[in-house]
Parts: structure tokens; C-alpha cells; sequence
């Protein structure tokens, strides 16, 4: 497919052949948007990479640095963004979402900052898919929250309290970092069991054994990287659980 119509008015169509039909629950249609970052030095590289076949890569949409909105795959198929990935028990995460890139080098570049007209542009993305799938707040997700621990991005300094504001994403005000009890890598019992409950209602893929091991410690870093960023260690303090229960009360089947 070399040739389609933009599902979004505003973007620019830049053909990625790395793309095939979404299958299973995703054939009704994505329910989900994924967020990642380039993490190039160049966004025109990274586009180059994502419309190359040997890549194996892709996703529907690319936001440049400059706000410019670009489509590389059809809405109705299925892009190859998230790759081995977990949430709320589905694990072909490609099927059910909308992968969405924004231009940044990311981690390996230094995280540097999102630019306003890059996020502004982006907000009116999601406004768009959002409306038209009628896709819930708290299915607005990052790479690192369907994939922790292999992947990071956008990171902790993506601005998900601003895209929270502009009615994209579900989101609290973090508590804030204080003394207190704490969790971390082999601690055992029925507080640690508690945690990760409550990790894995959300949607993380977190195994109930109440042991805090290496794969909690990486869920817990996940969680922190999109809901906790002044702090992300993997350890989960005062503040990470209050965060945690804070969420809970605002989603509408807890609530």
C-alpha cells in the first residue's frame, strides 16, 4: 500500500511498507495509543528507518520536532511499533493501538525537552484518534508501560500532566516525595503482594507472588517513569504507592 488518504486531516502521508492486518480483538479497530519517542539524532533518519523494509519497524504517525504530523500507516492496519508487549491481558498490543512517534533523540541523546509547537501538535493528534475510536483516558499509554524495562520511552520527561490538561491520557497529581516505608528488590510479604495487585489491575504485566523482584522493581520503574517522574529508581515508596491508590480512585470501574 503505497497510496492511501490521511485518517487524520492535518497529516502528511509518508508511506511505510511495515504494516499488516490487525488481527483478533484489534480487527474492531485500535482502542489503545502507544507513545514513543525517535530516540535518533536525526528525526529525518528515524523516518527513513521506519519506511525502510529491512527495518521491520513503523508506526502511524510520526510529530516532528517542528509540530508537523506525518502518516506512515493506515489507522485500519496494523503498524509494528510496540513489539513484544503486555497490557491489561492482551499481548498483541499492535492490533488494539495507535502507534504514535514523536521526534526526540531520547535517552541516548541526553532526554532533551519536548518543544511546545512538537506537544501542541500532538495533543490534537490524540484529540483526533481519541475521538474518533473512542479511546479511554487511561488507554493512552507509553512504550515503557506495555514493554518495561526494554524499553523507556518517551521517558520521565514527556509532559503527560500537559496532555492530561488538554483531555488526553489519565493522570493524577504525583504525591509528593517524603520519608516513610518503602519497598524494594527482596523485600517479601503481603505489602509487596498488595503492590503489585494493584500494578497489575492497572494493566502492568505484574506477577502476584509478593516477592519484589527484579521484574516488580521494573514495573515499579515503568509506573514512576510515566506517573512518578521527579523520582525513578524502582523503588516503591510512600509517594509511588499514594500515586498508585490516587489512580485507582479516578478510574471509573474503581471509583
Amino acid at each position: 500500500m503505497s497510496h492511501f488518504s490521511p485518517d487524520y486531516a492535518h497529516a502528511t502521508v509518508c508511506p511505510s511498507p511495515n504494516h499488516g492486518p490487525r488481527v483478533g480483538k484489534g480487527e474492531a479497530g485500535p482502542d489503545m495509543i502507544i507513545l514513543h519517542y525517535t530516540g535518533m539524532p536525526s528525526e529525518d533518519g528515524a523516518i527513513d528507518w521506519l519506511c525502510r523494509p529491512e527495518s521491520e519497524v513503523s508506526s502511524h504517525y510520526v510529530v516532528r520536532e517542528n509540530g508537523e504530523v506525518l502518516q506512515l500507516v493506515p489507522e485500519a492496519r496494523r503498524a509494528w511499533h510496540a513489539g513484544r508487549s503486555f497490557w491489561a491481558g492482551e499481548t498483541d498490543i499492535n492490533s488494539r493501538s495507535i502507534g504514535i512517534e514523536i521526534a526526540n533523540a531520547g535517552h541516548p541523546g541526553g532526554l532533551p525537552p519536548f518543544p511546545d509547537v512538537q506537544i501542541a501538535a500532538l495533543i490534537e493528534l490524540c484529540r483526533d484518534c481519541v475521538r474518533r475510536w473512542a479511546i479511554a483516558p487511561e488507554r493512552v499509554l507509553a512504550h515503557s508501560d506495555v514493554a518495561p524495562v526494554r524499553k523507556v520511552d518517551p521517558g520521565e520527561r514527556f509532559p503527560w500532566g500537559t496532555l492530561h490538561a488538554a483531555g488526553i491520557g489519565h493522570w493524577v497529581e504525583p504525591a509528593e516525595i517524603s520519608g516513610g516505608r518503602f519497598f524494594q528488590r527482596g523485600d517479601c510479604g503481603p505489602p509487596v503482594e498488595a503492590l503489585q495487585s494493584m500494578l497489575s489491575l492497572y494493566g502492568y504485566r505484574t506477577e502476584i507472588t509478593g516477592e519484589f523482584s527484579d521484574a516488580t522493581a521494573g514495573d515499579v520503574e515503568a509506573f514512576q517513569r510515566h506517573f512518578r517522574q521527579e523520582r525513578v529508581d524502582g523503588v516503591a515508596d510512600a509517594s509511588t504507592i499514594q500515586t498508585l491508590h490516587r489512580l485507582f480512585s479516578t478510574l471509573p470501574r474503581y471509583a
